[in-house]
């Protein structure tokens, strides 16, 4: 699935996943207490570079840096593109 934009070398497209809407006491958040959330899923992925092969894969889960990346409106989505080094762990 091609959604228009392809990252260069090392960097990845992500989609951020929704924050979380209530604490865990079951305390409903607005719109301005709810943190960024820092984990995302990988929606395209750069070709890699002879110093650094590409590790993610389109559909993976990550943990990244948290103000790491440049944000992209594109087709009336938000996207990050980021490089893979501020990418911190794969969500299994």
């Amino acid at each position: 699935m091609s959604i228009g934009i392809r990252p260069l070398g090392s960097r990845v497209l992500i989609k951020k996943l929704d924050a979380e809407e209530k604490t865990a006491g079951g305390i409903i958040l607005t719109s301005s207490a709810k943190e960024a959330p820092q984990i995302a899923e990988v929606m395209a992925v750069g070709a890699g570079t002879e110093d650094e092969k590409m590790e993610l894969a389109v559909g993976d889960k990550v943990v990244f840096s948290k103000y790491a990346g440049t944000e992209v409106k594109y087709d009336g989505e938000e996207y990050t593109i980021l490089n893979q080094k501020d990418v911190l762990a794969i969500v299994e």
